[in-house]
């Protein structure tokens, strides 16, 4: 699986016709179709094909999916593509799943704890941070004033967070 990169979660049926409600993590959710055939955490292969774009979502066509009970046994399904299928990223964008585990310091060198998720509300992406000494996880804002630095070949991340955010 470390070869593979999310891309996309069924969510479930839509409507009655065997089409199925997709939630796409590509940067251009119709593009998840782009990647096609997909393949499943068990090793099969699904090939995509949307159909509509929806609030939170997309309405698609799904190989071997035909009827709504088909698209429903599929809900929580995710989606994933070879990395070697993804196009190369400029030097200062990155994959989530690349951030992910990253350990993270602050300008000082001391350990602030490592990248449990990546999130995205709307209004930009958020860093979880989690770690030892925090007493829950916190949302640091992935930016390039906060995080100047993101060192993938080291395994870690340096950020300059706001005074009192940890």
């Amino acid at each position: 699986m470390s070869d593979l990169i999310c891309v996309g979660v069924i969510s479930g049926a839509f409507g009655v016709n065997g089409e199925a409600r997709i939630k796409s993590f590509t940067a251009d959710p119709e593009a998840i179709e782009e990647y096609s055939p997909l393949q499943t955490e068990d090793g099969r292969e699904i090939t995509v094909r949307v159909v509509r774009k929806l609030q939170n979502g997309m309405a698609a066509r799904l190989s071997d999916v035909r009827t709504k009970e088909d698209a429903d046994a599929l809900k929580g399904v995710q989606l994933f593509v070879p990395r070697g299928r993804l196009p190369s990223l400029p030097d200062d964008e990155y994959y989530h799943a690349d951030l992910i585990g990253l350990e993270v310091r602050d300008t000082g060198g001391n350990v602030l704890g490592h990248v449990k998720s990546v999130q995205n509300h709307g209004a930009g992406d958020l860093l979880e941070i989690h770690g030892p000494n925090l007493k829950s996880t916190v949302l640091l804002p992935f930016t390039m004033a906060i995080v100047p630095t993101v060192d993938l070949t080291a395994g870690r991340i340096i950020a300059d967070p706001p005074e009192g955010y940890f």
